[in-house]
């Protein structure tokens, strides 16, 4: 297995595009290094125009775009051989079967004729459609279309996999098929990815990382796997007992608190405090703890916010 790259994905500064002269991204600055990003917003808001701005299908009117170090503008055809790209629409060449499909792709990103052809069979094989290879494409399900989709995606082993909308059109089963594969991608360790997606869902099952976009404008950015630690240290507590000696006690050991209730206290962890020391304190003040609940900031909650404030340029 290779090492991760240590290249930033996605670095955009004061990225502007603009098509048939009307302003589409807006001012867009940030700089990603995850292994996995989500990229949200309503439609309309500008992510597939992003996506095929970093693969140099659009130009940048000002600002600049860099794609695993590589300058969009410049180095379109690196990028290219860099990074695997599934398509949220089909543009399949009628009459080719899977595996045909999947070589023709394998070529145009670099490969050479026999060795695209040996990891056409190998990246059918991976997504589950190896005993459906030689069947034309266009008698496929929606699911299994999708799949070979994928399939050409990752055929030239790319260090970044792009997904623009993977799960559109599935039923609830094949949709898991898809986000298992996905997730087995992103935990391989060697490659990276980025999801665009309407669902919030997708996103939050498969990224650790967040950018929404408003209107063509970043609206917000979220570490969701930095959020999720830190909602581990605020917790909700549901007393019987003397509460009141018991929240003095947190105090001491440098916990901040709120009374919500009789019976009820929000607490903020100290930075040494865990929840064994809770209910040591509350053994002590001889008080029962009824219900622990940590804080669950959801993604739907940080891109309802989103939608509600004014987009930002960068972050």
């Amino acid at each position: 297995m290779s090492a991760p790259d240590p290249r930033p994905v996605v670095e955009l500064d004061h990225l502007d595009v603009r098509l048939a002269g009307r302003p589409i991204l807006q001012d867009l600055s940030v700089s990603i290094a995850g292994r996995s990003i989500g990229l949200l917003g309503p439609n309309g808001a500008g992510k597939t125009t992003l996506l095929h701005t970093l693969l140099g299908f659009f130009p940048v009117a000002s600002g600049s775009a860099r794609l695993l170090g590589m300058d969009v503008r410049t180095e379109t055809r690196a990028i290219r051989q860099a990074v695997g790209y599934m398509p949220e629409n089909e543009a399949f060449v009628g009459g080719l079967n899977a595996v045909r499909t999947v070589r023709l792709l394998a070529e145009l990103s670099g490969l050479p004729p026999e060795a695209a052809m040996e990891r056409a069979h190998e990246s059918l094989f991976y997504v589950g459609l190896g005993e459906m290879r030689y069947r034309r494409v266009e008698t496929f399900s929606t699911g299994n279309r999708q799949r070979v989709k994928l399939a050409q995606a990752i055929v030239h082993s790319p260090g970044l996999v792009i997904l623009d909308e993977p799960t559109n059109g599935l039923d609830p089963p094949a949709r898991q098929r898809m986000i298992r594969l996905i997730r087995e991608i992103r935990d391989s360790g060697h490659v990276r990815l980025i999801l665009s997606s309407h669902l919030l869902r997708d996103v939050e099952e498969c990224c650790d990382e967040v950018l929404v976009l408003k209107r063509g404008r970043i609206a917000a950015y979220c570490n969701l796997e930095e959020e999720r630690r830190a909602n581990r240290r605020f917790l909700d507590l549901e007393l019987h007992g003397d509460h009141e000696g018991f929240a003095a006690e947190l105090s001491r050991l440098g916990c901040d608190w709120a009374a919500s209730g009789r019976s009820r206290l929000k607490v903020v962890l100290g930075p040494d405090v865990t929840t064994r020391d809770l209910y040591r304190v509350a053994a002590e003040r001889d008080v029962h703890i009824r219900r622990l609940d940590h804080k669950r900031d959801s993604l739907e909650d940080i891109f309802l916010r989103a939608m509600e404030d004014e987009p930002r340029g960068g972050v």
